[in-house]
């Protein structure tokens, strides 16, 4: 009763303002750098193959460290995590701002991860445990526009402070801005953490570093190195063979640093799975699309950025309608709608011609990222909803850790899809191409008849790409119909924690 009197008390909106501002510029920072990598491998003097390790080193870090981020949760308070990730975040954006070779870059960049990894699941947990079930959806779509308005800001501001500054302004843009909402944190934050015993498991921590980084770092380098590289398929089965350790030894702890046995609940399993789908179909469009306008069709990295900024306000518009309707109608009429809009627009998108308009590219995508408004939030927060309340730090890591290796596997099978079946357009369209010629072309001739072949094949195979995608979100439309509004189960675990809780409060009094 004392439980369910403290859970309708007001949230404390000061701490989820505090953990939200800090979580926006961690995001915002990453949606930032990725329109800068050109012109960071022209001043630094790296390729494309070294400068995506300032994309794929944020993703293995975080990848790495969100699984022990339930164990942190539990360990230290909000206040000791929050000014830790800040603080980490702050001296890797500080360290980057002044790299001048690569190496210093990288580390920055690394260090911003160990820090933003530790910020998303901290900030999931809290708006778990600050609303109760009713008033869920609404709190986590205001949540949800918080963090989308990152993304949809971030590349047309990149474009921006690319073509009148250097590289380097955009993580002093954001020092400042990291140094004040850590200061804000430090005064503001008072929470602490009653004493625990919780130890962390090193040998676990080991497999889940070799597993999940394994696994990312193979699927991360299959789209440079092939599926035949002993690199990828190696890394890949060292990742899945200590994963599989790793959970195993995790089932048989009495307090896993991160708990699988989550997975017996069905509706927590079911938005995973759904939740991992559907994050492979939308880097689809955050990938081909980009490299469709910029190679392709010539269009400028502010102009593409400007592309995508529509369909990114609209989604961030979204989160706290859809919330709210999310706690009147649940998640599976929302989830239902919502990918039948995406398959309907992903197939769309793989007809696309040397001749599509920039105004039907921005319908689209704005239409897609309209779809995928209502599924993430409300399919994550209905799986979570089901948990017992010890177990949200491990939900939230899980689901945290799942979507950057959903995220990894789908960027490396549509970048695959799109490599592969390029090559295979491009020998078909040259055979094509040399069956009408009547003269020995001149050389002039041949090399603009390649050039022309290998546009029309990279078309092509971003066009094939994006029907793989047609088929992902069909399936994550089929899982769809089987969810079912989500009440949180009882758990003899909790009760126990809350007579702790209850008892602990007594004795402060």
């Amino acid at each position: 009763m004392e439980q369910s009197n403290k859970q309708t008390n007001r949230p404390p909106y000061g701490i989820i303002a505090v953990l939200m501002i800090g979580a926006f510029i961690a995001f915002l920072n990453n949606t930032l750098l990725n329109i800068a990598l050109p012109s960071i491998m022209k001043d630094l003097d790296v390729e494309a193959s070294t400068v995506q390790w300032l994309t794929t080193g944020f993703m293995l870090v975080n990848g790495i460290l969100i699984p022990t981020t339930a164990f942190l949760i539990q360990k230290y308070s909000v206040r000791q995590l929050f000014l830790t990730a800040m603080g980490l975040f702050t001296i890797g954006t500080i360290l980057a701002g002044f790299a001048h070779v690569f190496p210093i870059l990288l580390a920055g960049r690394m260090i911003q991860a160990s820090g933003s990894a530790i910020m998303m699941p901290l900030l999931m947990n809290v708006m778990l445990t600050s609303f109760p079930l009713e008033k869920r959806g609404t709190a986590m779509g205001f949540f949800g526009l918080v963090l989308m308005f990152a993304p949809a800001i971030g590349p047309t501001l990149s474009g921006w402070i690319i073509e009148h500054y250097d590289w380097r302004m955009l993580f002093h843009f954001i020092t400042p801005i990291a140094i004040i909402v850590m200061l804000i944190g430090l005064f503001k934050l008072k929470d602490k953490k009653e004493k625990t015993y919780n130890r962390l498991d090193f040998l676990s921590l080991l497999l889940s570093s070799i597993g999940f980084g394994g696994i990312l770092y193979g699927f991360s380098s299959a789209g440079k190195e092939g599926w035949d590289s002993p690199e990828v398929y190696g890394t890949i089965a060292v990742g899945v063979v200590s994963l599989v350790v790793f959970i195993i030894r995790q089932l048989k702890q009495e307090r896993p640093m991160l708990n699988f046995k989550i997975y017996k609940y069905p509706a927590f399993a079911l938005a995973s799975a759904i939740s991992m789908v559907v994050t492979m179909a939308m880097f689809s469009g955050m990938i081909l699309l980009p490299i469709y306008v910029q190679t392709i069709r010539g269009i400028s990295p502010l102009d593409a950025g400007l592309m995508l900024l529509p369909g990114a306000i609209v989604m961030a518009i979204m989160m706290p309608i859809t919330g709210k309707l999310f706690d009147k109608f649940g998640g599976r009429l929302l989830a239902i709608i919502g990918l039948t809009i995406t398959v309907v627009t992903s197939y769309m998108l793989s007809k696309l011609t040397l001749d599509t308009t920039y105004p039907h590219l921005i319908m689209l995508y704005t239409f897609r990222m309209f779809g995928m408004s209502m599924v993430n939030m409300p399919v994550t927060t209905n799986g979570l909803n089901q948990l017992p309340a010890r177990f949200y730090p491990h939900g939230t890591a899980m689901n945290s850790t799942m979507q950057q290796v959903s995220g990894a596997i789908g960027t490396a099978l549509l970048v695959t899809v799109m490599s592969t079946r390029a090559k295979t357009h491009a020998t078909e369209i040259g055979a094509a191409a040399m069956k009408h010629l009547t003269k020995q072309p001149t050389p002039q001739v041949i090399a603009e008849m390649k050039q022309q072949i290998m546009m029309k094949a990279m078309l092509e195979g971003i066009n094939d790409a994006f029907y793989v995608s047609v088929f992902i979100a069909g399936l994550a439309l089929v899982l769809a119909l089987f969810i079912k509004r989500a009440k949180q189960a009882e758990d003899s675990g909790d009760k126990q924690s809350a007579s702790n809780k209850v008892t602990g409060k007594l004795a402060e009094n």
